[in-house]
């Protein structure tokens, strides 16, 4: 799916201070490709993944996912369009903790009431390599096998783009190696947009196209 941002401005209001986290940004990142987006904190990287997800709204401008101008859509018809055409990574993984490996992965495909779900959420999991982890809590289990559940879930319901913040943050380098890889692997078969967000510039190189934020501008 196409992505297109159309001079979005972004400001935040802090008492009397009006704080513009983005300025007239403008870009276009075609369906299949992969976009990273760097800068230093506060540069308004992570606002620019809240826009694209629908958790933030813009004050001026247009953002086209494919045909559909979701700067324009109210919040319940954006969260039902996320459900159906996006998968999110984060950081932090944001497994429910009382559910297992299995039961994470179910969700977005229950939520969208896709038929032989089970068996999707356990082909996925078998894909990334957790298939003796299927009744494991996250507790059970190791933080770069949190994260691989975490992207079998933004992946499962094949989502035609994938939203990841800093999926390797909190992962040592070996564990973090392996989740790019994943990402970058599933992402590629499934034909995904990908657009990343981090401070790794070697993750960075390998993206088709990279966007530089500094305070709130394109460099």
């Amino acid at each position: 799916m196409n992505i297109q941002f159309e001079a979005v401005t972004k400001y935040y209001n802090q008492g009397n201070e009006r704080i513009t986290a983005l300025q007239d940004v403008s870009f276009q990142v075609n369906s299949g490709e992969s976009l990273a987006v760097i800068g230093q904190s506060g540069s308004g990287k992570t606002t620019l993944l809240s826009l694209l997800a629908g958790l933030e709204t813009c004050e001026s401008g247009t953002i086209q996912l494919g045909a559909t101008t979701v700067s324009a859509l109210p919040d319940s018809q954006f969260t039902k369009f996320r459900a159906l055409h996006m998968g999110i990574v984060f950081q932090q993984y944001h497994l429910m903790p009382h559910l297992t490996a299995l039961e994470n992965v179910l969700l977005p495909l229950e939520i969208n009431h896709v038929s032989q779900a089970r068996e999707k959420a356990s082909d996925i999991l078998v894909q990334v390599g957790l298939e003796k982890r299927l009744r494991h809590l996250p507790s059970q289990m190791s933080g770069g096998e949190n994260q691989r559940v975490a992207i079998a879930r933004a992946m499962v319901h094949g989502p035609q783009i994938i939203l990841a913040d800093e999926p390797s943050g909190s992962l040592d380098l070996k564990n973090g190696e392996m989740v790019m890889d994943l990402l970058f692997r599933l992402c590629d078969q499934a034909q995904s947009t990908l657009i990343l967000v981090t401070h790794d510039n070697g993750l960075a190189r390998r993206c088709k196209k990279t966007l530089h934020l500094k305070g709130g501008k394109i460099v």
